[in-house]
């Protein structure tokens, strides 16, 4: 079965950095594209970052020139670098594998908290 395994988060002060870590195991085939999600409590989740197997990127206006989506195939595993982070960058996050391959599902992290505060 698929496990998606996600580390890092914590708390930081304004300015600060952290970087998020996703990893993929139970499944064999190309992982199409890899995406971050973050959600505040009560509030929608919202994309943040994505890469294809390509190695194209996508990020959210509101992360764009501070953080830094990667992916590692050998390893299935997918980082986030955050750098410069305010105090509205806190939130759950959350790690998302796509699959084009039949039966072409996605699947999520358990998610981790990232708390900006001075």
């Amino acid at each position: 079965q698929v496990q998606i395994v996600q580390s890092g988060g914590g708390l930081v002060q304004p300015g600060g950095s952290l970087t998020l870590s996703c990893a993929v195991s139970g499944i064999n085939f190309t992982i199409f594209a890899m995406h971050w999600y973050r959600q505040i409590p009560g509030k929608t989740r919202d994309f943040v970052a994505a890469i294809t197997s390509g190695g194209d990127t996508n990020y959210h206006s509101s992360v764009k020139d501070r953080f830094t989506i990667s992916r590692d195939d050998s390893k299935r595993t997918s980082e986030l670098r955050m750098n410069n982070l305010k105090l509205e960058d806190t939130a759950v996050y959350y790690c998302n594998a796509y699959y084009r391959e039949t039966p072409r599902q996605s699947y999520w992290g358990q998610g981790t908290q990232v708390t900006v505060s001075s």
